[in-house]
C-alpha cells in the first residue's frame, strides 16, 4: 500500500523489516498473491534506490525461499492432495495479481479438485478484476464500486455457497457487498479449504 501511493519512505521500512524478520528462514510461505508480488515485483526497486549493498544481498539470498502458498505446496513440496473435507459447492475467483503477476495457472484448482466433498464451479469471466486494488477503491471510490457489481453478479450466478480466493483483500471486498446485499454465499480463504478435514471442519466466519 504505502509503495503504490508514493510513500517511499514507509515501503523502505517495511521493506527492510521483511529482510531482518525472516533473513534466517529455511521458507516464508505467504497466503496472499498481492503481497508476494510486491516482494517480486518492488522489492528489488526499492533496495536499488536504497543502495545498502548488504540489504541487497540479503534480499537476493531470501527471495528464492518465498512463496505463494499455492506455489509451496504445488512446486515445492510437489502435494496436491492434503486430505482436505469441504462438502459445500464453492466457486474460485483469481486474483489479478495471482493471475498476472504470479502467474499461478492451475495450481489452484490442482489443490481443490482434490478437497473432498466439494462441488468446485467455474467462475465466469475469471480474469475480471473484482475492483479493490489496495487504495484504488478508495482513490477511485465510483469505478471500484461498479467493477465490484459486475463481479458479484458473476460471483453469484455460480449458485455457490462460498467464492474462495488466494488474496483475503478480494475476499474482504467481496464479502462485504454479499453482506450489505444479504446475499447467501460467503468467502472463504482458500488456506482454510485446505485446512479443513471431516474431524476438524473449517470455521467459517460471517
Amino acid at each position: 500500500m504505502h509503495a503504490n501511493t508514493g510513500f517511499r519512505a514507509e515501503a523502505f521500512s517495511q521493506a527492510k523489516r521483511f529482510v531482518r524478520l525472516y533473513q534466517d528462514a529455511e521458507t516464508v510461505i505467504i497466503p496472499s498473491s498481492s503481497c508476494v508480488a510486491m516482494i517480486r515485483d518492488q522489492y528489488p526497486g526499492l533496495f536499488d534506490e536504497l543502495g545498502n549493498e548488504q540489504l541487497q544481498g540479503e534480499f537476493r539470498a531470501l527471495l528464492p525461499r518465498v512463496y505463494e502458498l499455492s506455489e509451496f505446496l504445488i512446486d515445492k513440496l510437489g502435494v496436491e492432495d492434503v486430505g482436505a473435507y469441504f462438502p459445500h459447492r464453492v466457486t474460485y475467483h483469481a486474483s489479478c495479481h495471482g493471475l498476472r503477476a504470479l502467474n499461478l495457472g492451475t495450481r489452484p484448482w490442482r489443490l481443490l479438485g482434490k478437497v473432498r466433498g466439494m462441488e468446485l464451479v467455474p467462475l465466469p469471466n475469471l480474469e475480471r478484476c473484482c475492483g479493490f486494488g489496495g487504495t484504488f477503491s478508495v482513490k477511485n471510490g465510483d469505478v471500484s464500486s461498479a467493477m465490484l457489481a459486475v463481479k458479484l453478479e458473476d460471483v453469484m450466478s455460480t449458485g455457490a455457497e462460498f467464492c474462495t480466493a488466494l488474496d483475503n483483500s478480494c475476499l474482504m471486498h467481496l464479502g462485504g457487498a454479499m453482506h450489505r446485499q444479504f446475499a447467501g454465499m460467503k468467502t472463504i480463504h482458500m488456506a482454510q479449504i485446505l485446512a479443513s478435514t471431516e474431524q476438524t471442519p473449517a470455521e467459517v466466519l460471517g
